[in-house]
Formats: C-alpha cells, structure tokens, sequence
C-alpha cells in the first residue's frame, strides 16, 4: 500500500511505538545516554559540537548532553550559558577519547561472538554465492588478462613501428583511448561479481580537429590510468590468477580423489618395476591405500574450506587496484563537483531573477498602474472643479501597500537585518513564525557574507515547511561550530516527522523550494545538508557549511 508523500517529503503522519530509536550514520561515535536518539552529520568527530542527541521534545524541556544547552521550559535562559557549552563539549571529548558507553568503545559486559557461530559461518563460506561469483571474476579477470596484455603488446608496437609512417600517430592515439573501454569492461564485472560499485571517470573532452583530438588523445589521464590497470592486470589477473585457479583445481581434485582411485584402477610404476595402485606419489611413499587415500582427501576438503579466504584476499586486491586506477581522482571528483556547484548556482540565480521578474510584473507594476489611474481621476475631477479627495486617499494607500511590496522584494533579495550579524537576522525570523521559535547562535567568527545568505534562507525555507506540514508545537535552531572551519545549522522540531533524505541528481533541473533545494544550494558552496526524521517525529535537519565560503 503506497503513501503519498508532500512537496517536502514528509510521509503521513503515522505512530511510532514508544522507544523507536533513528539510525546511527555508519562511522559516527557518539556518546548516547540511555534512550536518546542521535543524529550525527557525515564527518562527525570528537568534540564536534553539532552532533545533537534528541531527547524527549515534550512540556517537560529537553537537555543537549553533547552541547550543554537547554531545550524547552525547563531552560532558565533558553539554551544555556557559553561557558556550559564548552564545559560540556569538554566532558563530551574526555567520555569518547575514554571509551565509556559510546558506539566506539567497548561497552561493559559486551559479549563477543560465539565460538560456534564463527565455526558454523566458516563451514558455509564455501556454498556462499559471493565465493563463486569471485571464483567467476578471477576465471574471467585471466582470460581478460591475457587478452589485454596482447592488446598493449600489439597495440602499442604496432604505433610505434607505423609512426615512421605517420599512420600510427593516431593508431596509437586509438589505443591510448581504447583504455577507457577496457575500463568500462572491468568496472562493470567489478560491479556486478564483486559487488563493488567503481565511479565512473570524467567523460573524454573532444576537441576540434585533428590536431585537437590528438592532444585530447594524448593528454587524456582517464585513458593512461586504464592502460597502467590492464599492465597491472597482466601480473595480477594472469599470473596470481592462474595460481589460484590452479590451487582451487588441485584442491578439488584432491577432495575427490578416492572417487577415481576406486573407478579407474589407476598404477604407478617404481624403480623397481613394481606396479602401485596409486593416483600420486611423494617420493617413495605411493597413495595406494585407503587410509592413505582418505587422508589425503581429508586434507583436500580442509582445503576446500580454506579456499574462499584465498579467493577473496586475491579480489581484494582486485578491488584496490580497480578503486586506484579506474575511478575518478580527487582531482576529477573537483572538478566534477565544481563543475555541479556552478551549474547548481547558475540555475539557482535564473529561478530567483524569474520570481523577482513576475512578482514585479504581478505585484508591484500592476499597483502602481492602479495608483497612476486614481492619480489621474483625481487630477480630471480638479480641472472639473470636483471634490478629489477620495481618490488621492486611495492612490496614497495603494502606494505604501506598494512600498510595503518592495520591501518584502528587497528582503527575499538580501535582508537588511543580515548587516547585523546572522543572530539577529535568525531572531527576526523566529519572531515572525507562528510557531514559537528558540534561537541559539555560537560562533568565533563571523561568516562569509554568502554563507550567511544561505543560512538566513536555508532557515527561513525550513520554519516554513515546519509550520506547513510538520504538526510541531515548537521548534529549536542552533548555529554552532563544526570543525575548524565550518558551521552547523540544526533545526529541529516536535513534529510528526516522515521527512526524507533529499538525494543528489546530478544533470538535473534544480528545485528551488523543498529540502532538495536547499541540499542543492548547500552543495553549491561545498556544504551539506542531513536529515534525520523517523515517521512519529521529532525530524532534525542539519546543514554544514564552510565559515569563510567554498574553497
């Protein structure tokens, strides 16, 4: 039965049992007492001082363990005072470097796992489905291997024996780029028998002419990594390859050997012509008999159990070697990011150019053509030696209703009240929500004039949606430090949750409103936006930033 989910991805309201905890973000460590939720934004680190645990939102108040602020009535002050902040982020830091309860370290009493589970797992590892479809991909991996090895052998000598005819300057250029093929080839079994997604690399920049697609050729560092993987592959995917294939298949042999040593009556004979019903022989000493035989098929089927942990230690190194080579560099990845946070900014600044156009055009415009028909009314009932009182009124209400319009104009633009400081800007905003609003803003220096820009309408967008559809009695927005040089913003509410996470469409149109646009317009400034909102409430949406803008 499917739900209908609103323009900001919340689900209908729905009850949760009490208890229900949210979901930890795999590699956060944070100290959680008994019964509180936590969310905890990716890259969260000891003393970080936006990782809020949610607590119970009720009438009752709510206290923050990790930043030493009150939440609710039971706040004297709101949040707190600065020096409980940092004595508490302090007693925060000593409980995680200690170990104590925290996800990372060793709780009192934790049991570690059976002796008989790990022994039952290591008798199923050979019939698991990974173990063949690596044992599959190191099959494949070797013939691909040779084949590739025979790609650069004839590739590359026949460019360079033709280049004294000038055709093997752009056959070699082919083979140069024929390397992001073979990049595609291995990316996809990666994926599909390893299980290891490998990111695409940039695509290959064309440039015009001959001479252009040459140097594009030559200089494209996509293609040279795929070729320095299929050289790495002629060591690791021919000849370790064939070691372990060659091992598996000794080792099954050996598992089955009494099979076709009781069928086949196979014989070996000695040095001294005598004749041994025997498959194998260790020097002098022949498997000819049943203990010896079944023994020896016993250490085959040890080995059988022992095979996986090979196979998957040789498609690990598979797996580094692809992740090093064929996957985008850092350098790319920036690139690429770069390239998303120009476009993201672009679109956003033509959606904002277009509402400014059409609230002009519909609001304003159309008032003060209003103003202009009474002004000339009134002017034609003086001529006509009439009482035009009336008119002038009107056409003196319809312009401060005019200039009220430019004002919330000016203010969707840049907000005057952002001149003195954010604190204040987001104080004006929480005056103005219909839902009562508690404001806390912690920062050793001011940010970037952009960054505040953000964070006023990333917060304005998100009181908003928590007064549209959440259902909350209360809302609470920190500001705090988050790193060395970054800022959280964490809105959080006593809603009826359901919120999803906004996911990343790269290539796409960008949605101005809506969480999508403000984890879209987080991004342009290399920031990021978390939401934490299990069905039943309360939801927390966390947004990173840089203090001083995009680097």
């Amino acid at each position: 039965m499917s739900e209908r989910i609103d323009d900001t991805g919340r689900l209908p309201h729905t009850q949760v049992p009490s208890g229900a905890r949210t979901d930890v973000p795999s590699g956060a460590r944070t100290h959680v007492p008994s019964g509180a939720r936590t969310h905890v934004p990716s890259g969260a680190r000891a003393g970080d001082t936006a990782a809020l645990p949610i607590d119970d939102l009720g009438a009752a108040g709510a206290h923050d363990r990790t930043t030493g602020f009150e939440f609710g009535p039971a706040a004297d002050s709101g949040f707190g005072t600065d020096a409980g902040f940092g004595a508490s982020r302090d007693r925060f830091a000593h409980e995680f470097d200690s170990g104590g309860t925290g996800f990372g370290g060793s709780a009192p009493g934790a049991l570690s796992p059976a002796p008989a589970a790990v022994f039952g797992e290591f008798l199923r590892t050979p019939f698991r489905a990974r173990v063949w479809k690596e044992l599959c991909y190191l099959v494949l991996a070797l013939g691909l291997g040779c084949v590739a090895v025979a790609y650069l052998f004839l590739g590359m000598g026949a460019s360079a024996y033709l280049s004294i005819f000038l055709i093997g300057i752009p056959l070699l250029a082919c083979t140069i780029l024929g390397g992001r093929s073979w990049g595609r080839v291995y990316r996809v079994l990666i994926s599909k028998l390893l299980g290891t997604t490998v990111p695409e690399p940039p695509p290959f920049t064309f440039r015009p002419g001959l001479r252009g697609w040459l140097r594009a050729a030559f200089t494209d560092r996509t293609s040279w990594r795929a070729l320095l993987f299929l050289l790495f592959q002629g060591a690791l995917g021919v000849v370790a390859g064939y070691l372990v294939l060659t091992t598996v298949a000794m080792t099954g042999f050996l598992a089955v050997s009494p099979i076709p040593w009781a069928l086949f009556d196979p014989r070996n004979v000695d040095a001294d012509g005598v004749a041994h019903h025997s498959l194998m022989q260790f020097g002098n000493h022949y498997i000819e008999t049943w203990p010896r035989v079944l023994g020896l098929a016993a250490l085959g089927v040890i080995g059988c159990f022992l095979l996986p942990w090979l196979i998957r230690a040789v498609c690990r190194l598979h797996r580094m070697l692809a992740l090093w080579l064929l996957a985008p560099t850092a350098r790319d990845q920036r690139v690429a990011q770069l390239e998303e946070s120009r476009r993201v900014a672009v679109a956003d600044s033509a959606a904002t150019l277009r509402r400014l156009e059409r609230d002009l055009h519909d609001g304003t415009q159309a008032r003060l053509v209003s103003i202009a028909m009474m002004l000339g009314r009134a002017q034609q009932r003086l001529a006509d030696g009439t009482d035009a009182g009336e008119l002038i009124g009107q056409a003196r209400t319809g312009t401060k209703e005019a200039l009220t319009e430019l004002r919330e104009l000016v203010r969707g633009i840049h907000p005057p009240v952002l001149e003195l400081g954010l604190e204040a800007a987001l104080e004006t905003l929480a005056a103005r929500c219909a839902i009562p609003v508690e404001v806390r803003v912690h920062l050793p220096v001011r940010p970037g004039a952009a960054i505040e820009t953000i964070a006023y309408f990333s917060v304005a967008e998100l009181l908003t949606n928590v007064v549209k559809h959440a259902a909350a009695t209360r809302i609470w927005v920190a500001v705090l430090p988050y790193g060395p040089d970054s800022l959280a913003i964490t809105v959080r509410d006593n809603g009826q949750g359901g919120a999803l996470q906004p996911t990343e469409a790269h290539g796409e149109a960008v949605v101005v409103g809506g969480l999508s646009g403000l984890a879209a317009r987080a991004r342009s400034v290399d920031g990021s936006l978390d939401v934490d909102s299990p069905v039943g409430g309360p939801t927390v949406v966390a947004i990173v930033l840089p203090i001083a803008g995009p680097r």
